[in-house]
């Protein structure tokens, strides 16, 4: 979870959207792992928090989001999240649920984090690499605790391989140049078209250089 405020700050007052809920196979054993692990409207509440908090400020938060609802529906793979700047739909799979049974809760609730990040991130206009967007919902899911098991941190072939694979290479970023650091390439992509000079602009390196001294970090530490 975020950083909790100090005993003398009180907490932020993120803009909670409208928050609504379908399931659209009640008999789907699916169906049934959610709710007997989540309650809906604390889980969605809890994940936009989390996503407002690793991604802004309460003075840079966007207030675009009016609505998020939830869709529980069988389909093929995880889940995925579309809609317009003010109304947002995310669809998670029932089917998903159910194979992962044996740890419902944490995959419930960091599917909803996961994809809650698409509902609020930044995307530089629509140019930035995908594995950069995907790399920041799971960089929200690391950091909230909510990364799966079978989560390695290994070098790929390129750093915007996505998902988990650069999540772990931001949060090494975060962790090397500073509180904040991936909360500001965020901003950086609000209003102009992404560029990877962003990165040089955050941590005084090129991406590429960037990319060389993590994976040397890997086989320093861990030996791959």
């Amino acid at each position: 979870m975020p950083p909790p405020p100090s005993p003398h700050e009180p907490e932020p007052a993120w803009p909670i959207p409208t928050l609504n809920f379908r399931i659209e196979d009640l008999a789907h054993p699916g169906a049934k792992l959610f709710l007997d692990n989540v309650r809906p409207g604390v889980a969605l509440r809890e994940a936009v928090v989390t996503v407002c908090s690793w991604l802004y400020t309460p003075e840079t938060v966007p207030t675009n989001v009016q609505c998020v609802t939830l869709v529980l529906r069988p389909m093929p793979g995880v889940a995925h999240t579309f809609g317009s700047p003010t109304h947002k739909e995310i669809h998670f799979s029932l089917d998903h649920i159910r194979n992962s049974a044996s740890r419902a809760r944490d995959e419930i609730l960091g599917v909803l984090t996961h994809e809650m990040v698409h509902c609020y991130q930044y995307n530089g206009l629509g140019k930035s690499p995908g594995g950069l967007i995907e790399g920041i919902a799971d960089w929200v899911r690391l950091n909230a605790k909510l990364g799966p098991p079978h989560w390695k941190r290994e070098a790929g072939d390129k750093w915007d391989a996505g998902y988990q694979a650069t999540a772990y290479f931001l949060e090494w970023i975060e962790d090397r140049y500073g509180d904040g650091s991936i909360r500001e390439l965020n901003a950086l992509m609000k209003e102009t078209e992404y560029d990877e000079h962003i990165f040089k602009e955050v941590t005084g390196r090129k991406i590429s250089k960037l990319w060389i001294i993590y994976k040397d970090s890997l086989v320093e530490k861990h030996g791959f």
